[in-house]
């Protein structure tokens, strides 16, 4: 899985997804404190995510096993919005606080 912060919306109306209703949008890497990195990606939306939200995706052709994805072109998919990130006992990002 990879960390990401949502940055904008993709418009596209020409596409060879054949996905009816497919949203993308493009994502920054991130660490796990929510520190953008100078990565980004364009992703298929799964989850209604907004805009700053740090969100979790997943690359590569593992993204064309859904049944919304299977057997598309699809690279990147946003499979959830993150709420919060405990690491070692430690609260190091919440949605709540940003």
């Amino acid at each position: 899985m990879i960390l990401g912060m949502i940055v904008g919306t993709v418009v596209s109306t020409q596409k060879a997804d054949d996905i009816d209703g497919a949203r993308y949008m493009l994502v920054q890497k991130c660490d796990q404190h929510g520190a953008t990195k100078d990565e980004y990606h364009v992703a298929l939306d799964q989850v209604g995510a907004g805009v700053g939200e740090m969100i979790f995706m997943s690359g590569g052709s593992p993204n064309r096993q859904t049944p919304r994805t299977f057997d598309k072109p699809i690279d990147a998919s946003i499979l959830g919005i993150i709420d919060l990130i405990d690491e070692s006992g430690e609260v190091v990002y919440s949605k709540q606080e940003g």
